[in-house]
C-alpha cells in the first residue's frame, strides 16, 4: 500500500472514549481497514485484552494480519461483520463482548485506489466490490440490470432525483458497448444528469447507489446491528460512525427501537403489560459529528455521524 492510499481514521478519539474501555476487556472492529481504530484500542488494553476485527477487503485482511503477527492480542477474520455472531458463537466469546466499533461507508485507499473501481474521478476497472474475489462486480451487474432496477438502485440508495434519466441513458450506451471502466460510466452519468450540487460530481449519488447495491452495505448494516447486540455483555458499548444519511438512519432507527423497547411497535392504547417491554440499550448522549479542525484536516470527516448506545441486557 502506497502512501498516497493512507486511511486516516475519522472521530478517531471520540470512538474510543465511547468504547469505555477496559484493560482486560474483549472488543470488536466491524470493520477494521487499516486498522486505526483498533490500534488505538490496543494501546489502551492490558496484556489481557483482545481485539478482533472483521473485513471483507483482501488488503485490509493482509494488514490485519501483519498486525496479529506482531500483537497477539488480535485476530483479524475475512468475513462481513454481520457475520460477527457466528464468529464469536464459534470463539465462545458471544455475550461476552465490551465493545463493538462500526466505522461504515468506504475508506480512503479503496477511494483513491483507481483499480478498486469506486471512484468517478480516476480511471479504473468498474469493479466496486469491498472483496474483489466474491460476488457481482458493478461492470457485470450493469451490464444485465434492467432500466427500472438501475433506476431504483440510483434512486433508492443514492438518493439521485434524476435516477431515471441516468438508467434509460446507461441501457441505451450499453447497446452500443458494456461498461468496463469508471469514467465511461461516469460521463454517461454526468450527460443524463441536467443539475447538480456545487462542489459535488454529478455521479457521485449514482455511483454511491451501486456501491451500495453491489456490496449489500444497508442490509450488512442491519444484520450487523442485531449481531453486534446479541454479541455484547451487559454493559458492553456500540458505537457507530456514519457517513450518509441512509446509514445514519438504520443506525438511529435501530438504537432508538431498542432504547424504547418492543412497546414502539405496538398500537396506540392498546392494554399491555409493562413487563414485557424492558429496553436493551441506553443511549450515550446525542449524536456527535467531527470537530471544524479535523474537518480541515480530513474532509472526509465532514459528513460524519457517532452514535453511541450501552446495553442494559
Amino acid at each position: 500500500m502506497s502512501d498516497s492510499h493512507q486511511h486516516i481514521s475519522v472521530l478517531l478519539e471520540p470512538s474510543i472514549e465511547a468504547l469505555s474501555l477496559v484493560a482486560g476487556g474483549c472488543y470488536v472492529d466491524g470493520t477494521f481497514g487499516r486498522g486505526g481504530h483498533t490500534r488505538a484500542v490496543l494501546a489502551q488494553l492490558g496484556e489481557q485484552g483482545r481485539v478482533l476485527g472483521f473485513d471483507k477487503d483482501p488488503q485490509a485482511i493482509a494488514t490485519g494480519q501483519a498486525l496479529a503477527s506482531e500483537d497477539a492480542r488480535f485476530a483479524i477474520v475475512q468475513r462481513s461483520f454481520a457475520e460477527m455472531a457466528d464468529e464469536l458463537a464459534v470463539r465462545g466469546l458471544a455475550g461476552h463482548v465490551d465493545g463493538v466499533l462500526l466505522d461504515l461507508g468506504v475508506s480512503s485507499p479503496q477511494l483513491d485506489d483507481a483499480s478498486r473501481g469506486f471512484s468517478f474521478l480516476q480511471d479504473g476497472p468498474l469493479d466496486m466490490r469491498m472483496n474483489p474475489d466474491a460476488g457481482v462486480s458493478a461492470a457485470e451487474w450493469i451490464a444485465v440490470a434492467d432500466e427500472e432496477e438501475i433506476a431504483r438502485v440510483f434512486y433508492q440508495y443514492g438518493e439521485e432525483r434524476f435516477s431515471r434519466r441516468m438508467a434509460r441513458a446507461i441501457v441505451q450506451r450499453r447497446e452500443q458497448a458494456p461498461f468496463t471502466h469508471t469514467l465511461d460510466l461516469a460521463e454517461v452519468i454526468k450527460e443524463a444528469n441536467p443539475a447538480w450540487e456545487k462542489g459535488k460530481h454529478p455521479a457521485t449519488r449514482a455511483f454511491q447507489g451501486l456501491r451500495i447495491h453491489v456490496n449489500q452495505e444497508l442490509e450488512d448494516l442491519e444484520r450487523g446491528l442485531e449481531a453486534a447486540l446479541d454479541v455484547l455483555a451487559v454493559g458492553g458499548r456500540l458505537a457507530v460512525i456514519s457517513f450518509h444519511s441512509l446509514e445514519d438512519r438504520i443506525v438511529k432507527q435501530f438504537m432508538r427501537k431498542q432504547v424504547k423497547g418492543e412497546q414502539d411497535n405496538l398500537p396506540r392504547n392498546l392494554p399491555v403489560r409493562l413487563e414485557p417491554f424492558q429496553p436493551r440499550l441506553k443511549l450515550m448522549g446525542k449524536a456527535l459529528k467531527a470537530s471544524d479542525a479535523e474537518v480541515r484536516a480530513n474532509p472526509r470527516a465532514r459528513s460524519a455521524v457517532l452514535r453511541i448506545a450501552e446495553k442494559l441486557r
